[in-house]
């Protein structure tokens, strides 16, 4: 399998994710299809300790003590979790988090520590110095964000960047054939800026698995099936007509490629220029064999005019993603810090 960077680490083309794993994927399935994810070359291994309330970061742990050296190991900081307890990113949660990470997993550093979404509570400079303090007492290799907004990303880079603290090197967004916003700001920052982008939802939460159909109802067990209408994959939201004619015309190509729709749809991701890894996420060992069969499967040129004619580069969903409104609108003590405070500091 082909590799990329991610700042100081290198890593596969693909990631696994493991938010299934110790829920929908039984612990000795997971760890069998961790070892074929490795054999077949992957290295990048993503999860956050608010899966499962942690249970996917110690479903990991007994494998990662024979296969640690094997993997980069990814986990993420934001939301609600019983250790420790609450929510957030102010700096003494965020340190408290790392330790439980480490200490779920049986490991002695996080390869990429990601914040999983913006805390608007805390001042951005605040988590980023507490990011950067993880890096320097050596818990942490990297650090990543997840679902920021261009505008913010870019501050928070500018910040890093400004105060000499451990730098971004990687954004997970939403990106699929079936949710295309990432394109018109965050893609082209990221590329300007060295970030490597990690698509999560690469298959639109399995709509781009080819199992949905247009006026059936959605097959039992699937994610769509249980989504609330607040989520991005709520049927209402997902299923649409636009929706099922990229599936028809990824279903076209796949005919053409002797290749599965999940397979077209990660190839298209992995020939976008900035993007570093897709986060797949299979339930079983069926859905990883499928897609790591399809690492191979290119698109060509005419094939990828075919796709955005039907769904233009930078199309959204309307999508809901855990958008930032920054407290400094109303709350004076958490507005940036002007440059005559900080020179006083």
């Amino acid at each position: 399998m082909q590799t990329t960077s991610l700042g100081p680490l290198t890593v596969s083309r693909i990631a696994l994710g493991a938010m299934l794993m110790g829920d929908k994927t039984p612990v000795d399935e997971a760890h069998r299809m961790l070892d074929r994810f490795v054999d077949a070359g992957g290295t990048l291994v993503d999860t956050a300790d608010t899966y499962g309330k942690g249970e996917s970061e110690r479903v990991l742990a007994p494998w990662l003590a024979r296969r640690r050296d094997d993997v980069v190991l990814a986990t993420k900081v934001r939301f609600e979790t019983d250790d420790p307890p609450g929510a957030g990113l102010s700096p003494d949660r965020i340190r408290a988090a790392c330790d439980a990470s480490l200490r779920r997993l049986g490991v002695d550093v996080i390869d990429l520590y990601q914040v999983h979404a913006p805390d608007p509570a805390v001042p951005l400079e605040e988590t980023l110095e507490a990011l950067d303090g993880l890096v320097r007492a050596g818990k942490v290799r990297a650090v990543g964000a997840s679902n920021f907004p261009a505008w913010l990303l870019a501050w928070a880079v500018a910040a890093q960047d400004r105060n000499g603290w451990a730098p971004f090197v990687s954004l997970q967004a939403q990106y699929s054939l079936v949710e295309r916003s990432v394109e018109i700001e965050a893609l082209p920052f990221c590329r300007a800026a060295g970030l490597g982008v990690l698509p999560w939802g690469p298959l639109g939460a399995g709509f781009l698995s080819g199992r949905y159909r247009r006026d059936t109802a959605m097959p039992d067990g699937s994610r769509m099936a249980t989504a609330g209408h607040d989520l991005e994959e709520a049927p209402a939201r997902r299923a649409i007509e636009r929706n099922f004619r990229v599936v028809d015309a990824a279903e076209a190509i796949a005919a053409e490629r002797g290749a599965s729709v999940a397979q077209v749809a990660i190839a298209w991701l992995m020939g976008v220029d900035g993007v570093a890894s897709p986060i797949v996420g299979p339930r079983t060992m069926a859905h990883l064999d499928d897609l790591l069969t399809g690492v191979d499967v290119a698109l060509d040129d005419d094939l990828l005019d075919r796709i955005d004619k039907i769904v233009p580069p930078g199309t959204d969903i309307g999508t809901l993603d855990m958008a930032y409104q920054p407290p400094a609108i109303e709350r004076a003590d958490l507005r940036r810090r002007s440059l005559d405070d900080r020179a006083a500091a």
